[in-house]
Formats: structure tokens, sequence, C-alpha cells
């Protein structure tokens, strides 16, 4: 498949804290793949500066060949980059349909509430609720089903199983092969070895703000020993 992002020698911070050291990867259109690494590695922080949501960063982010580096992240989203955050962003006095329908569509060919309700049933259950007045695993279901409407084609997905039941993890799982399925090609963040073995194509090893490794599924599962000792504590 074609490449949809192409990230090099990206270097960002927070102030006067350099994170990021010079990261490389990429992501085929199509593809699940995934940073893995211990917390505080840069991970996350390569989301963020990939969507031009960080004051200070550098290097190239190739997206379908249009470097973003230097836009503002409203632009990075039109081109067609959504990104989930870890603390989900639920807005607490509107209902669960109203957060679903309050991102822009930038682009045809997203899901319609119809069928993101059908992807997270819960949400339909909920859909009069607030927000915040749900668990921890439906907040996360609304979190990712409220970026599919936009027509994005590129998802950030910063840890959506972490802190979550395993039924909710499962359920999680399904919904990222469904994705999948229908065209989305998806960058995910994770500590999760095992779920990010079950659902991604490709892996890399994010360490000091580089990435130090990279593997393919079955490389994944015949490396485990290696992959354990980056992500061990």
């Amino acid at each position: 498949m074609p490449e949809l992002l192409r990230v090099r020698n990206l270097r960002a911070g927070y102030g006067e804290s350099q994170v990021l050291h010079g990261m490389d990867f990429d992501v085929r259109q199509g593809e699940v793949v995934t940073l893995l690494g211990r917390n505080g590695a840069g991970k996350s922080t390569a989301l963020k500066a990939i969507m031009g949501m960080l004051d200070r960063r550098s290097g190239e982010v190739l997206l379908g060949g249009t470097n973003c580096i230097d836009l503002p992240s409203d632009r990075i989203a039109r081109l067609g980059i959504a990104f989930c955050p870890e603390e989900r962003g639920i807005y607490a006095s509107l209902s669960v349909e109203e957060n679903l329908m309050l991102p822009p569509v930038i682009a045809k060919g997203g899901m319609s509430v119809e069928e993101i309700y059908a992807l997270f049933p819960n949400l339909w259950e909920r859909r009069r609720s607030l927000g915040t007045r749900m668990s921890g695993g439906e907040q996360q279901m609304l979190a990712i089903g409220r970026i599919l409407r936009t027509g994005a084609k590129l998802l950030l997905l910063d840890e959506p199983t972490e802190g979550l039941a395993p039924v909710i993890v499962q359920q999680i799982e399904k919904a990222i092969r469904t994705l999948k399925t229908r065209g989305f090609t998806i960058l995910l963040v994770e500590q999760n070895s095992q779920f990010a073995a079950s659902v991604a194509e490709r892996h890399y090893i994010v360490e000091h703000g580089r990435v130090v490794d990279a593997f393919t599924s079955a490389e994944f599962n015949e490396s485990s020993e290696r992959v354990n000792t980056y992500l061990a504590v």
C-alpha cells in the first residue's frame, strides 16, 4: 500500500524540555501501526507533534507528500488527520450524542452517527446521558466515535485501552479491526503489547524520544523477550 504518513527527524518538546530527538517512522495507507514504549518515552508527544499541538517542533511530517511541520493544528486536521487524546476530552455539559456531533466534517467518507452506534452499542443506550456520567470505557468509546464522523482517514489514538476492563479492551479491539476494514489508517500509542500485537501489522519501539527498533506482527510474536526488555519498568 502507498505511504500515507512519513515522519523524519522529528524533534519536539515542552518549553525548555526536549522530548523527541529525531524520530523516524512511516505508516502506509490502511495499516494499523503502534508506537510502543515505557512511560515518558515520547510516544504521546509524537502524536501531538504530528497534530501541530506543540509550539516547538522541527523535522518533516509528510501526509500524502505535504509537509505539515509548519502548519497550525486546524490546517493539519483538515488534511485528514484526527486525534483521540489519552484524556479523552469529553464535554461534561453535552450529551453523548451532542459530543458525537461536535467535530466538523472535513471530508466525505466519515461514518454516520447510526454507524458509530452500531460500532459502539453502549453509546446508543446512553445517547441522552451527559458525556462524563458514563464509565471510563464508555467515555473511551465516545472519544473514538467522535472523530469517525469527520471524514479523516488517519486516526491517531493515544493509549485507548489504558485503565480499562478486559471486556472493554476486547470491544475496542473489535472496533479497530472494523475500522481497518472500512479503510481507516491508524497510528496507535500503546503500552499493552498484547493488545498492540492483536490489532497492528507493524510496531515501532520508542526510547528517549527516538525509534530504536521495529517489528512486523510475525516478528513481534517471535521476539517477545526482546520486546519485554524494551517495555519492562
